[in-house]
This record gives C-alpha cells, structure tokens and sequence, in this order.
C-alpha cells in the first residue's frame, strides 16, 4: 500500500468543502490515515515549498497558504499518488478532467482548492513535514 499527502488549501476549507473532497477518495477506495486541521505560519508555509523559491509565484503562494486554515491528510492505498492527483484533477482547473476536485470545484491555478504529493520522495517528505 502505497501513501501520500494532500491538503485541503485555505479556498477549499472556506468553501466548505472538506467532506466532499475526503468523500471523493473514500469513495474511490482509499484510506485516510491522519488528518490535521491547522493554520500554516510564513516560515512553515515557506519551509514546505522551498522547492519553488526561486519561482514568481512563490511569494503569493505562501500569502494563500497562511491566509487560512488548512489541512493536510495522509492517503493510503494501491498506486495513491497517480490515483490521488488524477482524483484532483490538472493543476489549471481549466484543463482539469470533468469530474475531478479542481474541475468542480477550483477558481484558478492560483486557487486550486487542493494539493498532492507528485512522486514518492515527495510524499515521504511531506507526510514527515505534517506528521513526523
């Protein structure tokens, strides 16, 4: 059993969207094995996508990723980190499949409602972020 992270953002948990989208992996069979409810400081937001520093965005992701509660939950079950993203749907909700989180449910790629780990280094570090 493979496992993953993904995390309800801010614009997902202020539209009340949090049992749809848990619902939509239980649904597809997996398994939720931890889930925190928390509001991300600047220096967590900024230490969990240092990968993009560099980047334009990066500043104005870490603005979105502290301006509200969010939460990270881990995902288990067979092949979870393919599965769970073509679940979320492409990261422009504008070219995300019909029937996936971000078609539904995303404004922007900016506000794309969720997040999730895309490879298993990724996960293994992301999990150990949130929960040890």
């Amino acid at each position: 059993m493979e496992q993953t992270l993904s995390i309800i953002k801010p614009d997902g948990v202020s539209k009340n969207l949090v049992g749809t989208i848990l619902k939509k992996f239980e649904d597809a069979g997996f398994k939720i094995t931890n889930i925190k409810y928390l509001t991300l400081d600047a220096d967590q937001a900024g230490e969990f996508y240092s990968m993009h520093k560099e980047q334009p965005f990066y500043g104005e992701l870490v603005n979105f990723m502290t301006s509200g509660p969010c939460i990270p939950f881990v995902i288990q079950g067979e092949n979870a980190i393919l599965k769970v993203r073509e679940i979320m749907g492409s990261t422009n909700p504008a070219e995300a499949k019909e029937g996936t989180i971000r078609a539904e449910h995303a404004e922007s790629i900016d506000r794309n409602i969720i997040h999730g780990s895309d490879s298993p280094e990724s996960a293994k570090r992301e999990i150990s972020f949130f929960f040890g």
